[in-house]
């Protein structure tokens, strides 16, 4: 009698994802509080580390100044930061921040990237047909 090699399922995404956070210390299903009922859940996972991005902002120029109105709470959390030692000022909480948060959500941006170059291709349209109507306001 020939016994049969069991072949294991080909790993997934899923199951490569689910490897490398725990690696990092993190378990899913507890990260996400995932629900199995047929439903998608979207997950988002921060690395425990933030060195990287912290490094980055330390050799690039922040140049453009934004200002922002936050509630009390979140102005508590960024003093909290910079007493961690982690960010020199709340000014660099709050870029390190709107930075990771604005690189979780880039997938979502990038859904919206065609609509966006129609709409600054439309406002361009727009302002010529002003100076048309209008010239250029030189004179």
């Amino acid at each position: 009698m020939v016994e049969k090699e069991e072949i294991p399922p080909k790993e997934g995404i899923f199951e490569k994802i689910q490897k490398n956070l725990e690696k990092l210390g993190i378990e899913l299903e507890t990260a996400c509080d995932i629900q199995d009922e047929g439903k998608r859940v979207k997950c988002v996972v921060v690395a425990p580390s933030l060195k990287k991005s912290v490094k980055e902002m330390g050799e690039s120029q922040r140049d453009q100044v934004v200002m922002v109105r936050v509630d009390h709470e979140t102005s508590k959390t960024l003093d909290a930061w910079v007493e961690t030692g982690a960010v020199k000022s709340r000014s660099e909480a709050a870029a390190l921040f709107i930075r990771e948060g604005l690189q979780v959500r880039a997938s979502e941006l990038e859904k919206l990237r065609g609509a966006l170059d129609e709409v600054n291709a439309a406002k361009q349209r727009l302002q010529e047909r002003a100076k048309d109507v209008f010239g250029d306001g030189s004179a």
